[in-house]
């Protein structure tokens, strides 16, 4: 049985792992059967949150998710998440958050998934060039055409959090339902102040990279010689071969291994165990690329950490401390 939590004050049950679909399509896997037959897995294993992104391969990624939930019936068995506001294929014109954009973007998206409603419709970054006054009514509109059931962030600030709350309340409006910022054992700088600010207003939070790009999977301690790796892949983010970073990661993740080894625990467990240790996370996207990746992180699961291992964890790495401050989203 998957475990599952509250999403923040709304009253929309999850899991606490959550399958994230951004390697569907030309980003990650194009076997389309396989990432059909991956959305299955997870939900015959008891996931009940699925995460994507209009922008995933400029929306491939939406009809990917649509098509299998629709081949398996399953439709009505998970909470539907999705995202707008990054730029469609770089283009700047299919993106951010003014009321124009949210509505076409919340259609094309309702197309792509060939849904008539999305559960969660989140912000997926900040847009500073458009008052939240204007998005805010354009999530309402949403909210009271049935289109989405509920709204939140994605990679915000504390003072955008706190921005987007004040003002829907000042508006009567009805207040976003969570926060989906990065956070694993080498990424904590959400524990400093966005963590706060998220149980200040009683939003759910659902993290993304609790792997870190498979760093927290153990595969970068060797010699790099997938070149399919996110390290690789995307080096900029999460850390290339000569970054100074990458030393730094391979160090705490070789006493990550042997805190988890003490603790009877994989590094995935380790890993997985970590982010859901704190209650105000309410689940934590994984984003296999393979069938055989996902099984190997629904066999590792998040078990309970033991006592005395997150004591152990922050004596290798300070909370609140991103290595790389990249990971910051």
């Amino acid at each position: 049985m998957m475990q599952t939590r509250t999403l923040g004050h709304s009253t929309i049950e999850v899991t606490t792992i959550a399958l994230g679909t951004m390697m569907f399509g030309a980003w990650g896997n194009t076997d389309v059967d396989e990432c059909h037959r991956m959305v299955h897995r997870a939900i015959d294993a008891g996931i009940t949150l699925i995460d994507s992104a209009d922008m995933y391969d400029n929306g491939v990624s939406e009809e990917i998710l649509g098509q299998a939930l629709r081949s398996g019936g399953q439709r009505d068995r998970i909470v539907l998440a999705t995202k707008c506001g990054n730029p469609m294929n770089g283009d700047l014109s299919k993106g951010g958050l003014s009321a124009g954009w949210i509505a076409q973007a919340c259609d094309d998206s309702l197309r792509r998934l060939g849904v008539d409603h999305i559960d969660l419709y989140q912000m997926h970054r900040p847009d500073p060039s458009t008052p939240y006054e204007e998005t805010l009514g354009a999530f309402q509109a949403l909210i009271d055409a049935g289109k989405i059931g509920a709204y939140g962030t994605s990679t915000f600030t504390p003072e955008q959090i706190t921005g987007i709350h004040d003002a829907a309340v000042r508006l009567g409006m009805t207040l976003p339902t969570s926060e989906q910022p990065p956070y694993s054992a080498l990424a904590r700088g959400i524990e400093t102040a966005v963590l706060p600010a998220c149980r200040r207003f009683d939003l759910g939070v659902i993290v993304w990279a609790p792997l870190n790009g498979g760093w927290l999977t153990g595969k970068y301690q060797g010699d790099l010689t997938d070149t399919s790796s996110r390290a690789i892949r995307q080096g900029d983010h999460f850390d290339a071969r000569e970054a100074a970073e990458w030393q730094a990661k391979h160090d705490v993740v070789d006493a990550l291994i042997t805190i988890g080894a003490d603790a009877g625990l994989t590094l995935k467990q380790l890993a997985l165990g970590f982010v859901i240790d704190d209650p105000t996370i309410t689940s934590a996207i994984i984003g296999p690329r393979t069938l055989e990746q996902l099984n190997d992180l629904l066999h590792a699961g998040a078990p309970v950490l033991p006592a005395g291992v997150r004591d152990a964890i922050d004596a290798v790495i300070t909370p609140g401390r991103n290595i790389n401050p990249k990971d910051a989203g």
